[in-house]
This record gives structure tokens, C-alpha cells and sequence, in this order.
């Protein structure tokens, strides 16, 4: 039997939920480089012994240096379904972010206006009624004091482009080795950014769903316990 090349979390004939590792794309590169999307219809097809082409929507993404929960539709309705509950913010969606800097405040509420920088390509923080503008909200709290470092859960109200990482660097606290938003500290593969869990309603049965990503290997450098910190 295939070897999938990552953990899946779970699986039914609607759904395919896995852990995306660090520095690996969602979709959406050259045929010479992998992708979480690509590799994933490989070891479906050659698991299931499937002679055509193989269907998985991408519902959810993640940027490439970004680890953690992957959501991947196995039909085209569960897909449809799939997209209007994240349209309509109807799914929980929680991340763990280790930041530079010490939070002074345990918990608060980030409200800022993003758009894209074509100059320096990336998204930036503008004014409300600047062109493209979009309204970005996330509620976050400190977890746990690292050194000169904070590990910090977010959990999105809004999801634009790059949000986490843009909002956490304009209030002057980067995310560990993301140097396209600022930070000067290196982190050992990707950015310590983790989508850590995901919440939604199944497609078809209807079921509240949970999944939860563990912690990758380039997290353990920091001593963080996944026991300690929950």
C-alpha cells in the first residue's frame, strides 16, 4: 500500500484532512515542484488503485513556510459546501504563532485595514479607505513567555491574505522567521506560524467536526509541551 507523505488526520469518502509540514505550497506551483495538493491525489491514486485522474478540492489554505490543519474536499459538492461555510465564517479556524517581543497584555483584539503592496509585494496595513482595502479582525492571547520570544494562539474572525502574519508585525511583534514581515529572528524550517485547529460542520452528514494538528518537529527547539500549553 501507498505511503502518504504526511499525516493524515482524517479521512472519509467526503473529506481528506491532513497536517501540512512547513515549506511544502498548498497548490498552485510549477510541475517540477511538489505541492501538499499534488502529492496528495498521487497517494490517493496509487493507494486506491484509481486508473483516472483524481478528485481533491483545496477548501483551506495555507502559505508555504506555514504548517498545520489542511483541508481537502474528495467531491465537488462537499467542496461547494465546504467553500460556503467559510464564506459565511461559519468554521472555527485557531493558530499558535511563536512572536518576537514580549506581550504586554495577556489578550486583546487586532482591527486593522489590509491591502496588497504591489512595490514591495506583500500585503500591508492601510488606511479604511484606501483602494482594495479589506477589514481584518483577530482575537489573540499570550500562552506562554519564551525568552524574548512569545507563544501566542490566534484565532481569526476575518481571513485575508497573509492576515496573521501582517497584523502581528504592525503591532511590533513578527512572527519568528518571517522575514517578508519583518522579523530579524530565524526559526529552523518555515515560520512559526501552526494552523493548529480547524472546527467545521461535515458536508453531508452534518456532524461537528474538530481537527487538530500536532506540533511539527522544528517547534522543538523551544521546549514548547503541547500538554503545557493547551
Amino acid at each position: 500500500m501507498a505511503r502518504a507523505p504526511f499525516a493524515i488526520l482524517y479521512e472519509d469518502n467526503h473529506l481528506l484532512v491532513i497536517a501540512k509540514p512547513p515549506d511544502v505550497p498548498t497548490m498552485g506551483v510549477t510541475d517540477n515542484r511538489a505541492s501538499v495538493l499534488s502529492m496528495a491525489r498521487s497517494y490517493v491514486k496509487h493507494r486506491d488503485n484509481k486508473p483516472g485522474n483524481v478528485y481533491l478540492g483545496v477548501v483551506s489554505r495555507l502559505d508555504t513556510p506555514v504548517s498545520g490543519v489542511l483541508l481537502l474536499a474528495k467531491t465537488s459538492k462537499a467542496a461547494a459546501r465546504l467553500t460556503d461555510q467559510f464564506r459565511d465564517r461559519d468554521v472555527e479556524k485557531t493558530y499558535w504563532a511563536i512572536v518576537e517581543g514580549k506581550l504586554a497584555r495577556p489578550k486583546g483584539k487586532l482591527v486593522d485595514f489590509l491591502a496588497h503592496d504591489d512595490r514591495a509585494q506583500r500585503m500591508g496595513v492601510v488606511k479604511e479607505n484606501a483602494p482594495g482595502s479589506k477589514r481584518a479582525v483577530l482575537a489573540y492571547r499570550r500562552m506562554k513567555t519564551l525568552g524574548k520570544a512569545t507563544l501566542v494562539e490566534v484565532r481569526l474572525e476575518t481571513g485575508r491574505k497573509h492576515q496573521i502574519r501582517v497584523q502581528l508585525s504592525h503591532a511590533g511583534h513578527p512572527i519568528l522567521g518571517d522575514r517578508k514581515y519583518g522579523s530579524k529572528q530565524p526559526f529552523p524550517q518555515g515560520i512559526a506560524l501552526h494552523g493548529r485547529r480547524l472546527e467545521l460542520v461535515h458536508p453531508v452528514t452534518h456532524e461537528l467536526l474538530e481537527f487538530i494538528a500536532p506540533l511539527p518537529p522544528n517547534w522543538r527547539k523551544f521546549g514548547i509541551a503541547e500538554r503545557d500549553v493547551e
